[in-house]
């Protein structure tokens, strides 16, 4: 019993050792929470005379159950092996064997998998005869699940329809029910609902589990939804006992229906509720705890607490104002080599964190350029993401209509009904005369393919329309995305996945706007091989040595001797959207404390002056969660804020408008009114700010000294390095300069355009 209790601080000692009734355990980061947890089972086996078969855990992750498995085992024994842990679903689905034929399914049931429940959506839309390019089967399937995640059947949903969209996905989720039971099947929703359904339908099945589960304990509680609470309560009505552990300041998780009120309404809803909470932290110094206080303080929620460590006080965070993306990347190296060389750092100790996973693109370039190995967790590296491969295959054909890879990449992205089996023919006879896909498609009813010849026809118009096009790439990519469908398609999926994708689709267009920047050689075909050689060098080879780039959300749990909060604005962090809600202004402050709180040893934050991404340049001031730092908990505060570029600072003269919020890239953004001059300017791009826009206008404007280049001189640019000059020749009004990159190769730039600084 002494080793149980053993090395617990008093807090975990009192969340260890309260049995009776309801306990919520507010856990504070790294404070220790899945101790309390794995230590109170062992307490419960050990002193209070439960068996294994009496006790209920529920984690989030099939890594954390097995996790609290181990340490279980540790502590008690074989034991674990007859107590149930698991996750929710895998505790519903060992219910769900025994009992499921009380609501007409066979024990045999099988679960489907996305690809099944799509699958089957595309059958349901086909036979209601639903246009499924107005209502795709991933739009379709993520409106279903998030009336699964409010327990709201089909006759519920049905009711509670109220426009043209809902009517119609209500006939799909009755088909779509109608047709997972005849082939004996549920979704991953289902399962917990169905656990609930037979709860309700049958009170002996209810008693038996509340009256078997003596004690029933909850991880990561923040986090449960409608359904899972629940579930909790119907478990543990009979007894009452129950531990809940989580934290109201790491509830980060809203978008997939977690109820940040369930933890906040604890005590309502089990009465006579121990509260306990675990304020030492464990992970992190005493300076970037300071800081992770100051931050989340300004939240108004139930459960105050503030953190604090036994560890050293350590360095204070350090705070940097880049000029752009790219000076912010250069910075985030230059520390990492520092570390590496002062105190042995590894690049696996390094994480950097951002808000949308678009930031990573500029940051892969400055680790690519530096040889820095990298990998990233909870998603796809730049170029390796679909609809990025999707785009470009469009550009290759374009370019190359023999690209029989591209074409079949994209001839059916969107939807157009050209089938797996057509496009067997096609290649075919493609092989057959010696020519490619496009042209046989092109000329399909010579060939006697007559209906895929009725069913390329918008595609082959779009293909041939975008070669004839004489514009920049950025315009020729905005032309592909709005001909083609393939933007509307996204937009009328209406999931949190289609908007990422348009924001990356967004973050392409600024690589073609940096590539016409920074290349004398704008053509298509120079673009394209540009994107070949990054994509290959992403295909590299990862080693355990490496920095690991994440969002915030996929950092949740995780920790690391050093980590870069970077893009820290307003409008990229917090975004826009939550600017004007005070909810979601909430959970993004308590997004940028789980943040703060993965750094054991030193946290870097970073903002940058200029900031080229979705395809516009931006000026947007220092995010307000940097402005509610006490500025003497962070190292270079004062530099950084001064230098900090400040809305309308252009000019008394300048009367101008803004509206906040990124429209998507086929949309013009309001007409902007410029003062003195009386003009009225309209652009396809989304500034962010009218001083982004008024910017971009002066840049145009800006004047550069071209005398100053000449050959052999050192100038350095802020994605490709330091280089040598070593040719120089005049086109026009500017100059075309050549220029050897120490570590990027050669570059034929404008020098108008490409801002190089003399070194």
């Amino acid at each position: 019993m002494q080793e149980i209790l053993e090395g617990l601080n008093e807090k975990q000692y009192e969340a260890v050792t309260t049995i009776d009734g309801p306990c919520l355990v507010i856990a504070g980061a790294g404070s220790g929470k899945t101790k309390v947890l794995t230590h109170k089972i062992a307490y419960l086996l050990e002193e209070k005379g439960l068996h294994p078969w009496d006790i209920l855990a529920i984690t989030f992750t099939n890594k954390a159950a097995n996790e609290m498995k181990e340490r279980i085992e540790n502590l008690v024994g074989d034991g674990v092996n007859d107590m149930w842990v698991g996750t929710f679903h895998s505790i519903c689905v060992r219910i769900l064997r025994r009992f499921i034929d009380r609501i007409g399914f066979d024990t045999s049931f099988i679960i489907f998998d996305t690809t099944d429940q799509r699958t089957l959506i595309k059958k349901c839309l086909k036979d209601l005869e639903i246009d499924d390019k107005m209502f795709t089967d991933r739009s379709v399937l993520s409106e279903i699940s998030n009336a699964k995640n409010e327990m709201l059947e089909p006759e519920q949903y049905n009711a509670k329809a109220n426009d043209y969209r809902k009517e119609k996905i209500a006939k799909v989720y009755e088909l779509y029910q109608k047709r997972l039971k005849e082939n004996n099947a549920i979704d991953f929703d289902d399962i917990i609902n169905y656990t609930i359904k037979i709860f309700n339908e049958n009170q002996e099945v209810v008693d038996y589990y509340s009256n078997k589960f003596k004690y029933v304990l909850v991880d990561e509680y923040q986090d449960t939804n409608k359904a899972q609470f629940v579930l909790i309560k119907m478990l543990a009505s009979k007894n009452g006992n129950i531990t809940v552990v989580g934290d109201n300041d790491q509830g980060i998780y809203s978008f997939r229906g977690a109820d940040i009120s369930n933890i906040l309404n604890f005590e309502k809803d089990f009465g006579n509720t121990k509260v306990i909470k675990l304020e030492q932290n464990y992970r992190c110094t005493g300076n970037i705890l300071k800081v992770a206080n100051s931050v989340i303080s300004n939240n108004e929620v139930k459960y105050k607490k503030e953190l604090w460590t036994k560890n050293e006080e350590g360095s204070l965070p350090k705070v940097y104002l880049a000029d752009n993306e790219y000076d912010e990347g250069s910075y985030l190296v230059n520390e990492m080599e520092h570390l590496k060389r002062e105190e042995y750092f590894k690049y696996s100790d390094f994480a950097i964190l951002y808000r949308m996973n678009a930031q990573s693109r500029a940051i892969e370039d400055i680790l690519r350029r530096e040889n820095i190995p990298y990998k990233i967790v909870g998603g796809l590296k730049f170029y390796e993401r679909k609809e990025i491969k999707d785009i470009i295959a469009y550009l290759r054909l374009i370019q190359n209509t023999s690209d029989n890879l591209s074409f079949r990449r994209i001839v059916n992205e969107p939807k157009r009904g050209i089938g797996k089996t057509s496009l067997d023919q096609i290649e075919q006879l493609a092989n057959q005369n010696g020519t490619s896909m496009y042209e046989i498609t092109k000329n399909a009813d010579q060939y006697g393919l007559n209906r895929v010849y009725l069913k390329s026809r918008d595609f082959i118009n779009q293909i041939e329309e975008l070669r004839s096009e004489k514009v920049m790439i950025s315009e020729l990519i905005k032309k592909t995305l709005k001909k083609t469908g393939y933007l509307t398609a996204l937009e009328q999926e209406k999931t949190i996945e289609a908007e990422n994708r348009i924001e990356n689709l967004d973050e392409l267009l600024t690589v073609a706007i940096e590539f016409e920047e920074e290349s004398a050689d704008n053509g298509l075909s120079e673009f394209l091989e540009g994107i070949t050689l990054s994509s290959d060098i992403d295909n590299l080879e990862e080693t355990d040595e490496s920095v690991t780039l994440m969002t915030l959300h996929s950092a949740k749990g995780l920790e690391f001797p050093a980590i870069f909060l970077v893009g820290m604005e307003e409008g990229i962090f917090p975004g826009y959207k939550s600017i004007s809600e005070p909810a979601e202004m909430e959970e993004e402050r308590r997004l940028c404390y789980v943040g703060i709180t993965r750094a054991k040893q030193y946290l870097f934050i970073t903002f940058a002056k200029q900031r080229t991404i979705f395809g516009s340049t931006t000026h947007n001031t220092v995010s307000r969660f940097v402005k509610e730092i006490p500025s003497e908990l962070l190292d270079g505060y004062e530099q950084a804020i001064d230098g900090e570029i400040k809305i309308g600072e252009y000019g008394k003269d300048t009367d101008y408008e803004w509206n906040y919020g990124r429209k998507s890239i086929n949309q013009p953004v309001k007409t902007y009114k410029i003062e003195p001059q009386k003009q009225k300017v309209s652009t396809g791009f989304a500034f962010r700010t009218a001083d982004s826009f008024l910017n971009s206008l002066k840049k145009q404007e800006t004047s550069v000294d071209l005398s100053k280049y000449k050959e052999g001189v050192k100038v350095f640019h802020k994605k490709f390095g330091e280089g040598i000059i070593n040719k120089i020749e005049p086109e026009g009004e500017d100059l075309k300069v050549d220029i050897d990159f120490e570590k990027s190769g050669h570059k034929r730039l404008m020098a108008k355009y490409a801002r190089l600084e003399i070194i």
